[in-house]
């Protein structure tokens, strides 16, 4: 195996670095069933070795399933966000191929279209930009309707995207840019975009019941605190080193578990949302270029006359 892969993780990964303090904190509280081997109490609070069969038992239970629910939740966000760079490329195609579509509509469109994981992101991990004003600018195709009705400030920003491109559907429907088949058929994905929505919410609102939480780290460290003393008699000094192996795994499946079943964060184990968001950014960016040449020759004539 690489040393990349093995050793150096210890170093770089925030993650791995504190479980390796802890394993090395539990080898120095190993040393006490050491000492108490050289006094004359050596047989006084050993623990028998069927206790740590007995209970590895239940330990390799709830650790499977604290490690398979874990991952389950991460796998199933990162099945999401992949349907919705999927769903954002659809979409943009789709909007791309409307033969009246404007050159305003088109710009107007890509941001949109651009923002919306990028607003999605920060609903779930329950930020703002208050640099970022894109709620309070009317569009331009909704100018002339805007009236002097007040802006209401948005607490769900990625709804507040889907809106304003449905209300621009409205506005080409209106125009007759586009026809009712048309229309249904953007309107798959933009369904599809506050479905993904509403299944990020669900895992980022409901974290694994707390019971479980609690039962696998009782377990972990009712088994690692009497690991040493029931082994001490049997491995001398090789319970030190003994005592960190066991302990840096064991540990390490409970923090990182911990770490994985809130995949939206911005610890190391979580998704990527940044790179995410830019790939679904730089694909509809490049989609948005390559406009149909008719649209572009219609606008073009247009303008010339």
């Amino acid at each position: 195996m690489p040393y990349k892969d093995a050793v150096a993780p210890l170093v770089i990964s925030r993650t791995l670095g504190y479980v390796f303090v802890l394993a090395l904190m539990m080898g120095v509280y190993s040393l006490l069933p050491m000492i108490k081997e050289q006094s004359p109490y050596r047989t006084f609070g050993d623990v028998p070795s069927s206790f740590h069969a007995s209970l590895s038992l239940v330990l390799g239970w709830l650790l499977v399933f604290r490690t398979n629910s874990a991952y389950a939740r991460w796998w199933e966000a990162r099945t999401l966000w992949g349907s919705l760079v999927n769903t954002s490329r659809n979409l943009a195609l789709k909007l791309t191929c409307i033969p009246k579509l404007t050159q305003a509509d088109a710009d107007y469109l890509e941001k949109r279209i651009a923002e919306f994981p990028v607003r999605l992101k920060l609903h779930l991990r329950r930020e703002t930009n208050e640099t970022d004003d894109f709620l309070t600018q009317a569009p331009h195709f909704d100018s002339v309707n805007s009236g002097d009705h007040p802006t209401i400030p948005w607490s769900h920003s990625p709804a507040s995207i889907a809106q304003q491109l449905y209300r621009w559907l409205a506005y080409a429907h209106d125009r007759r840019q586009l026809d009712g088949d048309q229309m249904r058929i953007i309107d798959l994905e933009l369904a599809r975009y506050m479905e993904i929505c509403g299944a990020c919410e669900r895992i980022a609102r409901t974290p694994i019941v707390r019971s479980y939480r609690t039962f696998a780290r009782q377990c972990i460290w009712l088994f690692l605190l009497t690991l040493p003393w029931g082994i001490a008699n049997e491995f001398q000094w090789w319970t030190i080193p003994l005592t960190i192996l066991v302990s840096y795994f064991m540990l390490g499946l409970e923090i990182v578990a911990e770490q994985v079943e809130e995949p939206f964060g911005t610890d190391e184990d979580d998704l990527d949302l940044d790179g995410l968001c830019e790939t679904i950014r730089n694909s509809v960016q490049e989609i948005f270029r390559h406009q149909p040449v008719s649209r572009r020759a219609v606008e073009e004539g247009a303008n010339s006359d």
